[in-house]
């Protein structure tokens, strides 16, 4: 029997949360590495672990995996998150792909000047709140349904769950002017797996802080400033 997926990252959200969302989502225990020097990291591109010089990277069923959305296809597939046909996957890959770009504003935010958090804090809830949400609080809306795609629970719920909650902790209120996302939040936290993922003591990473943006900066010898989109 293979072993479980193991996770080799830094300790803290990044481009690794949503993975953890997913098996978290799927009923999978999973294991962590955490990066904390930049030994461990060229050990891991020394042994040719990573095939683009990058994290994340994942162990699952004898591979090791890089490539955040492929990582995220496979275990989607895998634990049957990821609709029922062709049209189905399609439609998760949309909506997903709108969560992305959404998140795509918050992943670089602990790496920006106090001044330029200011700045993005606020993009990120323009953006939230003139494009994507409306986009989703719509779907929802038209299909009537307690789900994104075809009723079931998948991949693109779980998503738009994480990107909910990252940007609640900008602006707590977001989502007032959105009830048909407040219900759906409220049904997928519910679920038994997303539950304990939600509770404390769960291997879901708070906001970034410091040491965590010492630690990815120190790691990959990141010697320039992040700009605010």
């Amino acid at each position: 029997m293979p072993g479980k997926p193991k996770l080799y990252y830094f300790n803290g959200r990044g481009k690794m949360e949503s993975v953890r969302w997913l098996l978290a989502a799927a009923g999978v225990e999973f294991e962590e590495e955490f990066l904390e020097t930049r030994e461990q990291y060229e050990k891991l591109l020394q042994d040719g672990s990573l095939l683009f010089q990058q994290v994340p990277m994942v162990e699952i069923d004898g591979m090791k995996m890089v490539q955040t959305r492929a990582i995220l296809n496979y275990i989607a597939a895998k634990y049957n998150l990821y609709g029922k046909d062709l049209k189905e996957r399609a439609l998760i890959d949309m909506y997903v792909g709108g969560t992305d770009d959404l998140m795509g504003f918050i992943l670089m935010f602990p790496f920006l000047s106090a001044e330029d958090k200011e700045k993005q804090r606020a993009v990120i809830v323009q953006k939230a709140t003139s494009r994507y949400f409306p986009a989703y609080e719509k779907v929802l809306k038209d299909h009537g349904q307690d789900f994104l795609v075809g009723n079931s629970f998948s991949w693109a719920d779980v998503h738009l769950l994480e990107a909910i909650l990252m940007v609640e902790e900008k602006k707590s209120d977001v989502l007032s002017g959105f009830p048909q996302l407040q219900a759906f939040k409220a049904r997928i936290s519910s679920i038994p797996t997303i539950k304990k993922f939600l509770e404390p003591g769960s291997q879901r990473k708070p906001v970034p802080d410091d040491k965590y943006v010492e630690t990815v900066r120190s790691v990959l010898r990141m010697y320039y400033d992040i700009k605010a989109n």
